[in-house]
């Protein structure tokens, strides 16, 4: 018997995605559960496509401004990690909700490519001016994903 959650995510006020995953551990502190591929079809984005039968493990900090998605094809083959800049998320009643702050870091199965993403909608975003403080939070965080990605250990020792 598996514990079923739902996973919402949101961005400027409205819900982007939801959709049922499978709890895995719960710390208190970091909630780990794993989805299936949500989204409609394939998101091809270049250096990485999300598909059908892709398995999402992703780790989400009630203390933190970011989650982490690894990315496994359905045989269980790494793909990657694909970061999200978000709030702290707020967990409840079985539901896992984060706010998505536009920066994102995808990095590659084998940890040689690190792309920092969407930094141009971050700052079209307005955030800076709305809310500052949280602006500030977002950089620092996706800063300090990126310098953990770099870093030998990678992802993984966050992950551990």
């Amino acid at each position: 018997m598996t514990d079923r959650w739902a996973v919402t995510l949101t961005k400027a006020g409205r819900t982007k995605i939801r959709y049922p995953a499978d709890l895995v551990a719960d710390t208190g502190t970091r909630i780990t559960v794993r989805a299936p591929w949500a989204a409609p079809g394939v998101r091809d984005f270049g250096f990485v496509r999300f598909e059908p039968g892709d398995v999402f493990t992703e780790h989400f900090w009630r203390d933190r401004w970011y989650a982490v998605k690894e990315v496994r094809t359905g045989g269980g083959v790494l793909k990657g990690w694909y970061c999200d800049i978000t709030r702290p998320a707020s967990v409840a009643d079985r539901v896992i909700l984060i706010e998505d702050l536009d920066l994102d870091l995808w990095v590659s199965a084998d940890g040689s490519t690190v792309l920092r993403l969407d930094e141009d909608e971050f700052a079209e975003s307005g955030l800076a001016d709305t809310d500052p403080e949280a602006a500030s939070r977002a950089v620092r965080a996706l800063d300090a994903l990126d310098a953990q990605a770099r870093s030998t250990a990678g992802l993984s020792a966050l992950l551990a």
